[in-house]
């Protein structure tokens, strides 16, 4: 377990962070494809999903549909505003929980899915979270992990170099911040690891692209400019690049600079996808 004497999740969520705000522009952005995932599950009417990590709430309907008025979809998120939000929206056979993914209240045999996704890379110990999971589901039953960006993304098709240090921009100030070694972040990257060690058979994966052209729609400028060009970048990358990298690229996501990125007819961005599906012994 990595610095287990640390409160909270490896990227430091607790019960009181709220970042509800990036979740919905995320679910937006990445609908089509997230979509695709669970249709391509094959889930059934009357069985029971739960949402590990549900943040808020929009997959919920999506795999309520899935499963029917006949099946249930069970939501948990650690964070209480998330919990909020989740409930706002929650379809009618759609239960809502504020809980830990590390001690989960339910009887073994419960579900027939567990679905996450982005949400076992911030745990100190995945492989337990993993293995708690597996001991939810009933004989046969599935955990679909999904991971956004699981190889680097492509915001400028055009500019190798100045992504490249913006990239490892990024890395540098969350090993600042959280005080992590890069190697503590591999759960990105483990997943089917994860689910082969946590005892899961029939481990599968598949990766998409998240793949987007210019003119974008407004649900993926709004992802880029607001979760990306400013709360993930911004002002905080400006210690780790050069003034003159820094300027580029506050040119590039400037939507009121003639260099706006967005609004280039080169503009092409790429971001992975990938599901992870393990099955349980029958």
């Amino acid at each position: 377990m990595n610095n287990p004497a640390k409160p909270g999740g490896l990227l430091g969520d607790t019960a009181a962070r709220d970042y509800s705000g990036k979740l919905r522009l995320f679910n937006a952005f990445a609908e089509p494809e997230i979509r695709r995932a669970i249709a391509g599950l094959g889930l059934t009417r009357g069985m029971r999903v739960l949402d590990a990590g549900c943040g808020t709430g929009e997959t919920l309907g999506w795999l309520s549909g899935e499963v029917g008025a006949e099946g249930g979809v069970i939501g948990i998120d650690l964070a209480g505003a998330h919990v909020a939000s989740a409930r706002a929206m929650a379809p009618a056979n759609a239960l809502v929980m504020q809980a830990d993914l590390t001690v989960l209240p339910f009887a073994p045999g419960s579900f027939d899915l567990v679905w996450s996704v982005n949400t076992f890379n911030h745990l100190r110990d995945p492989l337990a979270g993993a293995t708690l999971a597996a001991s939810l589901l009933r004989p046969g039953g599935r955990i679909a992990l999904g991971q956004s960006s699981l190889l680097p993304d492509m915001y400028f098709a055009w500019d190798s170099r100045l992504e490249r240090l913006v990239n490892e921009a990024v890395r540098q100030y969350y090993r600042d911040r959280y005080q992590l070694d890069e190697r503590d972040l591999a759960a990105v990257r483990s997943l089917v690891g994860l689910l082969r060690a946590a005892g899961l058979r029939n481990v599968t994966a598949q990766t998409v692209a998240i793949e987007r052209l210019s003119p974008v729609r407004p649900e993926d400028e709004r992802y880029l400019v607001e979760t990306i060009f400013r709360d993930s970048w911004g002002e905080r990358l400006r210690p780790y690049l050069s003034g003159e990298d820094y300027e580029a690229l506050e040119r590039l996501c400037d939507p009121g600079h003639a260099d706006f990125a967005l609004h280039r007819p080169d503009f092409h961005f790429l971001q992975t996808f990938t599901l992870t599906v393990g099955e349980v012994s029958v």
